[in-house]
């Protein structure tokens, strides 16, 4: 009688966090325990993954537990599986640097987690008590290097296996979340996907002209490239001919802490560059450097100038993952919180898609190109003979400081192996720290961060530990390695132009040129190190210089989706283009464009399109006059 209540009492519904129908099962993802400590989240794979995960990024320090409270309705033992991977596995490496232990009620399973496979799967942790009521669970860092947990299943049923990928796992997910319904976000006259600088630039120009605006971003920082999570300077010039007010908003936006005294000095006849270089003489630490200080890259600035306008909604930490359409418009964005799992659709009118990857595009079936086209095709110079996938790729910068005292890092044999041949004897990883450009930039960016970590990782080691210089890295100590990469190059959305590199080189000139491009044609490869085994983890740059470009609006808007902008290095450009327009001060203006040519579109009830065809002297008009402040806003606080 006592084994038929125990078998009774164990397969008796659990009931899910957050949810009110009991649930035979207990599924907890890990992005969603109530604190993540230590750990951080990624979402850059949800594309492949379907899910965000929580890592243990310690730069070789065990981080701060992650933890969190389960409500237990009937306790017992259970079949426990964990979702995870041995990262470096892939590479033939059997050291598993992302080892971890799960606690529960203050007790450690008796098994290390991320020591398996190299592919996400769920690790089988034996079997687990539960009591009734409240139960903490705690993912436990054994090591710093990234270990990484997707979600922790505690099955009552010890034959139970929950599904390992595709369309039953992601169905799996669906059934466990609290919310089945996407909450409702209201409608929008504009609704910006993406909230790098184009995207903060787009919504701030729109919504200053009148409209109502979403923001809806896959990250809790605004900034994109140009956040604290991933630490890339601002680049290319703003306020140019023929439109000298566009580019005041990115004053706003990044000040004039983020010109940098090259830049300056670039141009030292400019008024603008006296003031500039007035400034940073007076207040040197206001330079931008790429992988600087996190201090260095404002925040909070571009946070507080999205807040203080009242036509804005800022829906932060939620990635797109599906749209709605009628006909040939978008009808709605359907985006998950990255940290609940919950679910919101956000409906407009306009859209504009500011994600880098041309995410909303790629979801709505719009026209776009990845890699290089050929020269046949394009007639560029500097396009190949046939067309590849080549593309600029992703960059994991990094840097250290000296703390004052000797400073250790641990051997990391799993990581890329260096001598004293091919070792960078550096304390700081710019942007040619650079992986992945004969890559999917969306599909195999776990990957490209994951080797660019381990090229950082494994430089760090030799350089401390090994090398003839190693007295000079004695106090010298890690102090900042992106997690999130900084990308260049993905889908590019086609418009009714697709700029090419002759436009740029012989000037062309059309009737509806609109912000102004001056970096230089600016194209990245892969650096080979002579004697060095493996794939390039750094890139070279070849340019071509140019001449200040006002480029087409006519590349800021798709060609097959009629209420579809693009803002970003996202735009209708080939690959070569895309060299100059890519900087984020050209986004940032771009964007601008955008949010002058929505204001319109409310107004005369047309699409992007219809802007060109029917009302360019107005939007020629608005760029005249700008949106943003003139000079630097901050300036006399300085």
């Amino acid at each position: 009688m006592k084994t038929f209540f125990k078998l009774f009492f164990i397969s008796m519904g659990l009931l899910l966090i957050g949810c009110s129908t009991p649930e035979k099962d207990i599924f907890v993802e890990a992005e969603s325990m109530n604190d993540h400590g230590g750990w951080v989240i990624d979402q850059q794979s949800m594309v492949t993954m379907g899910s965000p995960y929580l890592m243990a990024h310690g730069l070789g320090v065990a981080v701060e537990d992650a933890t969190t409270t389960i409500n237990v309705e009937q306790g017992g033992r259970y079949k426990m599986w964990v979702r995870t991977r041995d990262w470096t596995r892939r590479w033939g490496r059997e050291e598993s640097p992302g080892r971890f232990e799960v606690i529960i009620n203050g007790k450690a399973v008796k098994k290390a987690f991320g020591t398996e496979n190299e592919n996400w799967h769920w690790q089988d942790g034996g079997m687990v008590r539960l009591k009734s009521g409240a139960n903490t669970i705690a993912l436990h860092d054994l090591t710093g290097f990234n270990g990484r947990c997707d979600a922790i299943y505690f099955a009552a049923d010890k034959t139970t296996t929950p599904p390992d990928g595709g369309e039953a796992l992601a169905s799996f997910r669906v059934e466990k979340r609290s919310a089945v319904t996407p909450k409702d976000m209201g409608e929008y006259d504009l609704v910006v996907v993406g909230g790098g600088i184009a995207g903060c630039c787009a919504a701030v120009s729109a919504a200053r002209l009148g409209c109502k605006v979403a923001v809806v971003h896959n990250r809790y920082v605004l900034g994109g490239n140009n956040s604290s999570e991933v630490r890339v300077g601002l680049s290319g010039l703003i306020m140019q001919k023929p439109y000298p007010n566009l580019g005041n908003l990115m004053d706003e936006l990044g000040g004039v802490g983020h010109w940098t005294n090259y830049e300056a000095k670039k141009y030292p006849e400019m008024e603008r560059s006296k003031q500039i270089l007035k400034v940073l003489k007076k207040h040197p630490e206001k330079i931008q450097h790429n992988a600087g200080h996190k201090s260095n890259y404002e925040d909070e600035k571009k946070l507080n100038l999205l807040l203080a306008e009242k036509n804005i909604t800022l829906i932060l930490g939620t990635h797109v993952t599906r749209v709605e359409k009628n006909g040939s418009k978008i009808a709605a964005v359907i985006g998950q919180e990255i940290t609940t799992g919950e679910e919101c659709i956000v409906r407009g009118k306009l859209f504009a898609d500011c994600t880098g990857d041309g995410d909303v595009g790629y979801l709505a079936g719009a026209d776009y190109r990845m890699g290089r086209e050929s020269k046949a095709e394009t007639g560029e110079p500097r396009a190949p003979e046939k067309a590849d996938s080549l593309v600029m790729g992703t960059s994991v910068q990094w840097y250290a400081e000296d703390c004052g005292k000797e400073s250790t890092f641990p051997e990391c044999p799993w990581a890329l192996q260096f001598d004293e041949k091919t070792y960078r004897p550096i304390t700081r990883g710019d942007w040619n720290w650079e992986a992945g450009l004969n890559q999917n930039q969306i599909t195999e960016i776990e990957y490209i961060r994951d080797h660019a970590l381990r090229a950082v990782y494994g430089n760090w080691d030799y350089a401390k530990n090994r090398s003839s210089k190693k007295e000079k890295f004695t106090q010298q100590e890690l102090q900042w390695v992106a997690y999130i990469g900084g990308k260049r190059e993905s889908r590019r959305l086609m418009g009714d132009i697709v700029l090419k590199e002759q436009d740029l080189l012989e000037s062309k000139q059309y009737d509806d040129g609109t912000f102004t491009t001056t970096w230089d044609v600016d194209l990245h490869y892969p650096k080979i190190i002579e004697g060095f085994e493996g794939e390039p983890f750094l890139s070279y740059c070849k340019t071509e210089k140019i001449k200040p470009y006002a480029v087409p609006y006519r590349c800021l808007y798709s060609r097959n989706v009629d209420n579809l902008f693009m803002a970003g290095r996202n735009i209708s450009v080939t690959h070569v283009a895309l060299g100059t327009v890519r900087v984020m001060r050209t986004g940032g203006m771009m964007g601008e464009v955008v949010g002058m040519a929505a204001s319109i579109c409310k107004e005369n009830n047309v699409m992007p399109r219809g802007v060109y065809q029917h009302h360019l002297p107005k939007l020629k008009e608005l760029m005249k006059q700008g949106v943003g402040q003139l000079g630097f806003p901050e300036a006399d606080n300085l």
